[in-house]
């Protein structure tokens, strides 16, 4: 039996966060469990009921599809933005009201970084992870400040948040930079966080006597 979304998704009187948009990066395959298509849909209710917007990438497959079709049932907004050669390839969403065509994946990248205040990553494989790791990165280095979060939907994150601790112990990353990925099981709880300000950013430039 499918599960009830949290009653939070949908309450009318929590705090509207001062996003506009989210880009939630997310697999072109649905994944072998119902439970990654249920998180898919939770998020996009819980977005909508934010007043939030989507953009992702433009696909009409796997869990890129699932998302978008749960936030425009929803009466939500999506933006896709895909490669020309992708849309070649038949894959695009074709039902949605803003359809933006790039010319490449660099591009398709900077475009989803200009328009959303925040990243969410759902769970999806390499494309997913490095498209995610990115915005890390770029908030890391302060060319934006925008704050990135796992939906870790049935702990399919868990080996990677674990990767960044042990990254942390190493000496490979910094704490501080640690605390700019926040994670979550429940799609409401993740977008308070991602609304959550960030501290100032590190300094951009290594000295010799720092790591990462």
């Amino acid at each position: 039996m499918r599960r009830q979304p949290d009653a939070n998704l949908l309450d009318d009187n929590r705090a509207m966060p001062a996003l506009s948009r989210v880009c939630v990066f997310c697999g072109s395959s649905r994944g072998t469990s119902a439970v990654y298509r249920e998180a898919a849909e939770d998020l996009a209710r819980a977005m909508v009921a934010r007043g939030i917007g989507l953009v992702f990438g433009g696909g009409g497959v796997g869990l890129m599809g699932v998302l978008a079709d749960a936030v425009l049932a929803a009466g939500g907004h999506a933006i896709g933005v895909i490669p020309h050669a992708l849309v070649a390839r038949e894959i695009a969403h074709t039902g949605l009201p803003d359809l933006r065509v790039v010319g490449s994946m660099h591009e398709r990248k900077a475009m989803m970084a200009e328009l959303a205040d925040g990243f969410i990553a759902l769970p999806g494989g390499f494309g997913t992870f490095e498209e995610f790791c990115e915005a890390i990165t770029w908030t890391q280095l302060g060319l934006h400040r925008k704050r990135c979060g796992l939906l870790n939907a049935a702990g399919f994150y868990d080996p990677l948040l674990a990767l960044f601790d042990r990254a942390v112990v190493d000496g490979f990353l910094k704490a501080a930079n640690r605390a700019l990925v926040a994670d979550d099981v429940n799609p409401a709880t993740l977008l308070d966080k991602v609304c959550e300000p960030l501290a100032a950013p590190e300094p951009k430039w290594i000295r010799r006597t720092e790591e990462t």
